[in-house]
């Protein structure tokens, strides 16, 4: 899960060749044919480095990786256990001859072409972004900010990706997906594996071929400590228990449980380049801190086009590996991305309307109804198409984030009333003008996993004040704002990153006071604000998680207490007192119940359908009772204003889409753009565009 960021829907918006893994280690199955590296020294170091870290890696079963995250059992207690070789090698190695007889190899050729067959080629997209970015790391601090779509999610391949169209379910109980870096797949139910067989032609933008080495290191990278990435790391401990090398390009990863789309748990990865790496180590964070990572998808960000401060460029490769393949060759098809650093949306919708930015989110009902209507001069004269697109996907959460952590707000019927205190059905019919609903739980849009009778609580001042009561504030300031016997106010700061939607929290605050509750308003940049969240500072925070369309929501990374505290408790099952507040986790309520714990663990651990449906049932219900969120809106659609010279496909957009540019579908056409300015010069006129396209409309 990222930060949502609402860009495009509301305005903002040392290379060398290591021997081979299988090789370097000496293991079983015969030499290979490798490539020397040019720098000896730092390719030792690397492999000098994996052997001795490969060889003693522990395979630790999930229950016990759960206790030593709840601090039941000492990392010391551990090591000791894997040094007397009580553990299996997570790392293992084996050769095409071991591979399990009987394998159905599959590759997603059937399903059908994304894109259009009419795309062309060229011309640059310009976008803003509401901040420059703080890393161009994919992992640690700060990676995991507004910037992250345009060098990670949206434009760097998979090993395979869930057809954003054909949304069904085939009889092992997985998605369908097509091919990205992997050629073909297959799937050992009983076993809980699945084997991949990496395309022979799938490349590093540095030219490296991807390898099964590449994975293995990949797996090594994402469990240490010092990328400072707590989500990766319990993930990828939790969720695989070892990954086996049968050649250079065959490999299989084995989970603890077959759970529906397990296919899904292995193909939604993309191999980190093992070669790029080289100095890997503590220092991580620090050394790769400005480092563009080589990729396998199209665009590059090199040295000079990294403008601190104003601006990055992107460069799509004109040697592209994957440019001629079904799925991936009517994509991507701009030959530069220009991102220009524009902190005020007002500023960004300006230099849109001047022809600077190619395209802006039209979400908010007052760029759509009265900044850019369909009488605007450039909608009417047709230099401006408009469109409307709705999607079917599980609903980004947007909403109040209550830190539970902070004084006052681990009183639950604060909490509460701070929920009947907040009115968002005024939010939605007044600012939004009624297009959007309200968000009923933490997990809207997962079909038959969402909660079917649950309800955000309703805007209810005397149930608030009910709440505040029980919580001792009874009496009310001279400023109307309550205030219990110890003379404390009930105040506390609303926190966004959010500029363009400012005016939404002054509704909140307005509303709030009426119950006795005040709303401090602070506005920061996008960036300053997911790190103050990050960093467990805030104590209310307006924002939301941009969650993937998955089959099942997930509730470890946001709500289990391991990633709410350092230690959260004590070994007889009591709140440890001197716990600390854990940073760099999602967990922003700082959420912290035992039984929620257990349902976590249990709803990690199943591989049935309907205990797990139970489960996520029962887990929302604690969430709605902890009420330290507050469900805010769901918008079932994205709205878009763009410059004639933007093309689409003919249905615009795919089904799952959660942003306008993340399959990267539109070209821009250069003649057309020409054609549009000499027009305009002469004041000619072309047809209006405004179209709205409901063909994935959920009623």
């Amino acid at each position: 899960m990222t930060s949502s960021s609402p860009d495009f829907l509301f305005g903002s918006a040392a290379r060398l060749v290591l021997i081979s893994l299988l090789a370097a280690l000496g293991a079983c199955g015969g030499s290979e044919q490798t490539e020397t590296a040019p720098d000896a020294d730092r390719g030792a170091a690397m492999r000098a480095h994996m052997q001795a870290h490969f060889d003693s890696f522990p395979s630790l079963p999930p229950e016990l990786v759960e206790k030593i995250e709840r601090g039941e059992i000492s990392q010391a207690d551990v090591d000791a256990r894997v040094a007397r070789g009580e553990f299996p090698k997570f790392f293992q190695f084996k050769t095409p001859a071991d591979l399990p007889e009987g394998l159905v190899w599959e590759d997603g050729m059937d399903l059908p072409d994304l894109g259009s067959p009419d795309a062309k080629k060229g011309g640059t997209l310009y976008a803003s972004l509401a901040d420059f970015p703080r890393t161009l790391r994919l992992f640690g601090p700060d990676a995991n900010g507004s910037f992250r779509p345009w060098i990670l999610d949206d434009t760097r391949m998979l090993l395979g990706r869930r057809h954003p169209n054909d949304t069904s379910i085939d009889a092992n109980g997985n998605f369908r997906y097509f091919p990205g870096i992997a050629e073909a797949w297959a799937v050992d139910r009983a076993n809980r594996t699945v084997f991949v067989r990496i395309n022979p032609k799938a490349r590093f933008s540095d030219g490296v071929p991807v390898t099964s080495d590449d994975m293995m290191f990949s797996l090594y990278f994402w469990h240490q400590p010092f990328i400072q990435a707590p989500w990766s790391n319990n993930f990828f401990k939790r969720n695989f228990t070892h990954i086996t090398r049968y050649d250079e390009r065959t490999f299989s990863m084995t989970l603890p449980e077959a759970k529906p789309n397990m296919l899904g748990r292995v193909l939604e990865l993309e191999p980190l380049p093992m070669h790029f790496f080289a100095d890997f180590g503590e220092d991580y964070v620090q050394r790769y801190q400005w480092e563009f990572v080589p990729t396998t998808g199209p665009y590059v960000i090199e040295p000079d086009d990294l403008k601190k401060g104003r601006s990055v460029t992107l460069t799509r490769l004109d040697d592209w590996w994957a440019k001629d393949l079904k799925f991936w060759r009517n994509r991507f098809n701009t030959d530069r991305i220009h991102l220009t650093v524009i902190r005020d949306t007002a500023k960004t919708f300006e230099a849109f309307r001047k022809g600077e930015l190619t395209m802006f989110g039209l979400g908010l009902p007052e760029y759509f109804y009265e900044k850019l209507p369909a009488t605007d001069p450039l909608v009417a004269d047709g230099y401006v198409d408009r469109a409307v697109f709705y999607n079917q996907i599980p609903r980004p959460t947007y909403g109040l984030w209550i830190n539970s952590g902070r004084p006052l707000l681990d009183n639950r019927e604060v909490r509460v009333g701070i929920n009947y205190a907040s009115n968002w059905d005024k939010v939605i019919a007044e600012y939004f003008r009624g297009d959007y609903t309200r968000m009923r739980t933490t997990a809207d849009g997962y079909g038959e996993f969402t909660h079917p009778t649950l309800h955000a609580r309703p805007f209810d001042v005397e149930k608030a004040l009910e709440h505040f009561a029980k919580a001792g504030f009874t009496n009310r300031g001279p400023d109307g704002v309550l205030v219990n016997a110890e003379g404390q106010r009930l105040s506390f700061t609303l926190s966004t990153g959010y500029e363009s939607l400012k005016d939404v929290l002054t509704i909140l605050r307005q509303e709030a006071l009426k119950a006795g509750l005040e709303f401090r308003i602070e506005v920061l940049d996008a960036t300053a604000s997911w790190k103050k969240v990050q960093e467990k500072q805030h104590d209310i925070h307006f924002s939301a998680f941009n969650v993937s369309p998955e089959m099942y929501p997930r509730y470890w990374e946001t709500y289990h207490s391991v990633n709410a505290y350092d230690v959260p408790w004590l070994p007889d099952g009591s709140v440890n007192p001197n716990r600390k507040l854990k940073p760099q986790t999602n967990n922003l309520q700082s959420i912290a119940n035992p039984e929620l714990d257990a349902l976590i663990e249990a709803y990690q651990a199943s591989d049935d359908v309907e205990e797990m449906k139970r489960l996520a049932f029962r887990m929302e219900e604690l969430i709605y009772d902890d009420g330290s969120f507050v469900p805010g809106f769901v918008v079932p659609f994205m709205r878009v204003g763009y410059w004639r010279w933007v093309r689409w496909p003919e249905d615009f957009n795919v089904k799952l889409a959660t942003t306008l540019t993340e399959y990267f579908l539109f070209w821009i056409d250069d003649g057309i753009r020409e054609q549009t300015l000499d027009a305009r010069r002469k004041g000619e006129k072309f047809p209006v565009v405004d179209e709205v396209y409901e063909q994935y409309r959920e009623q």
